[in-house]
């Protein structure tokens, strides 16, 4: 598969506080991630709450600009100027959509701000929603009168009117009921394949990652534990947080976990990470090298395809 998006060595300090005569603190947000994404390729990131999955979906997506490192896209189309290469699908449905404007007006924004004219962008509105399962007087209502599952399907269409090759999608289906999520999933999983398109899947779901995801980068504290095939990460995991992560994972009839599965203590603040392996102070295979070297991101033993950041990898 052609590459489509590479990020090379991202980089996203956020200043906190400061003020006259004081400086600001840096919090690292995302240190040091470089990743590929192919044509037609789905990569989830994964990690607890505050590891930096959002903020690089953001940086992916225009919507933050990176503190160094660069995001380079080769697009597959030669250059067309009249598609938008990224597109985001947001957590909460309700707020990422205007409540003042009717749906039909919402889905045929980005069309509005690339000029084309009213009628011609009404009509693809209409249609893009059909393509979501929605019929065409949708677009004659407003958000509010709408189910959640209804508005996630609005942002979608939103996001496949403008005719993108890649889609950020931040955790598009936490903020639905479970008997909505599979109805979505299996909407984002068809557009796929019917367009070709790729997606940077945000969750923390592993049950979703698994069932959508070609590839899978894990997250820790804005740094990469382990980038490998999705096959790999959940039948083979190498690296101890991706290990505790799936072991996290409720499970009916396979017996109790074991204790040193199990994540002890909280995330460390990003204002001030750990020495060496950030994943040192939680990690049952922490030694005195662990506090006092970075891991590389290289092959597990005898896997050249999946990449793990431990010193003492499985």
């Amino acid at each position: 598969m052609t590459e489509l998006l590479t990020l090379d060595r991202i980089n996203v300090d956020i200043p906190i506080g400061g003020g006259f005569m004081k400086p600001a603190t840096l919090l690292q947000a995302v240190n040091d991630v470089s990743l590929t994404v192919s044509t037609g390729e789905t990569l989830a990131l994964v990690g607890e709450s505050g590891s930096g999955k959002s903020t690089l979906g953001y940086v992916v997506a225009g919507l933050r600009k990176q503190t160094s490192g660069t995001v380079t896209f080769k697009s597959g189309r030669g250059g067309e100027s009249d598609h938008t290469p990224v597109q985001v699908i947001f957590q909460d449905p309700f707020s990422a959509l205007d409540p003042r404007m009717v749906v039909g007006e919402i889905v045929a924004e980005p069309l509005r701000l690339k000029g084309v004219p009213s009628e011609k962008r009404q009509a693809r509105a209409v249609e893009v929603l059909g393509q979501v399962g929605l019929p065409p007087e949708a677009a004659r209502r407003y958000p509010h009168q709408f189910s959640g599952g209804q508005r996630q399907r609005i942002a979608i269409a939103r996001a496949l009117i403008a005719e993108p090759e890649m889609i950020v999608a931040d955790e598009p289906l936490s903020a639905l009921d479970v008997s909505i999520q599979s109805q979505v999933l299996n909407l984002l999983d068809d557009i796929k394949k019917q367009h070709g398109i790729s997606y940077l899947f945000i969750s923390h779901d592993l049950g979703v990652v698994r069932h959508l995801a070609d590839r899978v980068a894990v997250l820790y504290l804005g740094r990469l534990m382990e980038v490998a095939a999705s096959e790999d990460v959940f039948q083979t995991p190498s690296h101890p947080y991706t290990q505790a992560l799936l072991a996290a994972v409720p499970r009916i009839g396979r017996g109790r976990r074991k204790k040193e599965e199990l994540l002890r203590g909280e995330i460390p603040s990003p204002l001030a990470p750990p020495s060496g392996c950030v994943f040192h102070t939680r990690c049952p295979k922490a030694q005195d090298l662990c506090k006092a070297e970075r891991p590389a991101l290289l092959p597990a033993p005898g896997r050249p395809t999946q990449l793990s950041a431990c010193h003492f990898k499985d």
